[in-house]
């Protein structure tokens, strides 16, 4: 059963949500407004957007039934960990307007790209399952993340300079609760 183009964007438009929750709280953290990092992490997050469902469905059930497993325990981690990490900067740093003062490393960049993107890993399996061509999803995906990311990034630093470490605090917060969100959903499932 082929997909239609609605239930592809919104498909698109729901995978893109973490991404587009963590790239506020990356704004919400960053000393100044940078297009080129807002740029840099919207591709990182659009692109590993798009590559995780076509692993997901060209492996389909041979990989995914090992990390199936584990893989709410990894989101989970790693967005805690991140998330944890902004709470405690934002802490200690008193009043300054930054986490990420030169934007965010390689690695931390990495890390939540991988953390946002391990459900557009069982989106591409479901795809696969549905026969449906993975083409157009995997561009919209990419896309639409791409998009909702860079957005999310611009939003952030207005509100991050203007409510200060709160918003922070409430950054790293959300980091966790969508971790806690993807665990919970997986065990209770």
């Amino acid at each position: 059963m082929a997909l239609s183009i609605p239930y592809i964007i919104l498909l698109s438009v729901s995978l893109a949500m973490d991404a587009f929750a963590v790239s506020i709280s990356a704004g919400i953290s960053m000393q100044k407004a940078n297009k080129k990092e807002a740029l840099r992490i919207a591709l990182a997050f659009g692109i590993f957007q798009a590559v995780m469902p076509t692993i997901g469905f060209f492996t389909a059930s041979s990989f995914y039934s090992y990390i199936s497993k584990v893989d709410h325990w990894i989101a989970f981690v790693l967005l805690a960990f991140i998330g944890g990490k902004m709470i405690v900067e934002a802490l200690k740093k008193g009043e300054e307007c930054e986490i990420f003062p030169d934007g965010m490393s390689n690695w931390q960049l990495f890390v939540l790209a991988i953390a946002t993107s391990i459900d557009a890993l069982a989106a591409g399996v479901g795809l696969s399952i549905l026969s449906t061509a993975i083409l157009i999803p995997v561009l919209l995906i990419g896309t639409i993340t791409f998009l909702f990311s860079f957005c999310g990034v611009t939003f952030g630093r207005k509100l991050g300079c203007k409510f200060g470490n709160r918003m922070e605090i409430i950054g790293g917060l959300v980091l966790i609760l969508i971790g806690l969100k993807v665990l919970l959903g997986d065990l209770l499932n």
